[in-house]
């Protein structure tokens, strides 16, 4: 997800613990990465409304 994210102009500007948050302009987008896990459809959906990327 992060990848995708990074190919549309997003970049990591700091990383806490297991969660990246993500810049583009004043846009701002946490990702949380925690192993293997995948993400819930709810969070998915979220962070495609505050990217403006669709992720799949």
């Amino acid at each position: 997800m992060i990848n995708i994210l990074k190919d549309n102009g997003w970049q990591i500007l700091r990383v806490s613990g297991s969660h990246h948050r993500l810049g583009k302009g004043k846009k701002r987008t946490t990702v949380p990465i925690h192993g293997k896990r995948e993400l819930g459809r709810g969070l998915l959906a979220a962070i495609e409304r505050q990217t403006g990327v669709k992720l799949k």
